[in-house]
């Protein structure tokens, strides 16, 4: 069981406020919604949730634990935001078998199946270099999902995916809020977010607008 708690966050950047007193409490077995036009928040309030960005003033809890004080980063997360960083000259399954070697929690089989379930051909000897736009998307999901996180976070995951892509990966994130997960997933498209979110937070210029 997570939970999240976004208390009086903050964010500048120079003189630009980008994030604007924004207050969230999120729990495990939901999935949460941010909406909002490119530059509105969205992305930086994922990195704050992470631990990639710290914010300004306020604070970031993750099962009580503050972010940048207790913990550097949530202890168990994955997450999809912006362009994933890839070994270009290695498979889609040499990526994720090295990045499964980090915490060795999850076998070869599993990094197998996962490929398989986003979409992609676990035996495909093609280089990650070569692969589209789509391709690259699937894999940055499979590698957000790798050693099952209790908090997965998706920017636009649904970018660059074709019709069946985009209704696999919709059951996917169902599927994680079946297995009591708590996610989180940012899209321009609000009526996707609609089919799949409890709730969705409307971003504004750095607030929440109910």
């Amino acid at each position: 069981m997570s939970k999240i708690v976004v208390k009086n966050v903050f964010k500048k950047f120079n003189h630009q406020v980008v994030l604007n007193d924004i207050n969230l409490e999120l729990t495990s077995g939901h999935i949460y919604g941010l909406a909002g036009i490119n530059g509105s928040g969205k992305t930086v309030l994922m990195k704050c949730i992470c631990g990639l960005s710290t914010p300004t003033q306020g604070c970031i809890e993750i099962d009580d634990k503050k972010i940048g004080k207790d913990i550097d980063f949530p202890e168990s997360i994955g997450v999809l935001i912006e362009t994933p960083g890839f070994i270009e000259h290695y498979s889609a399954l040499d990526n994720m078998l090295s990045l499964a070697s980090i915490k060795n929690k999850t076998g070869k089989e599993e990094v197998i199946a996962l490929l398989d379930r986003v979409g992609l051909d676990p035996y495909e000897k093609k280089r990650v270099k070569k692969y589209s736009l789509g391709m690259r998307q699937k894999l940055g999901i499979a590698m957000s999902l790798l050693d099952k996180p209790d908090i997965v976070i998706l920017d636009e995951p649904f970018n660059a995916l074709d019709k069946k892509s985009v209704i696999n990966v919709k059951n996917i994130i169902l599927q994680l809020k079946e297995e009591n997960r708590l996610v989180i997933i940012s899209s321009h498209d609000g009526s996707l977010l609609e089919e799949i979110t409890d709730k969705i937070y409307e971003i504004e210029e750095g607030k929440i607008v109910e």
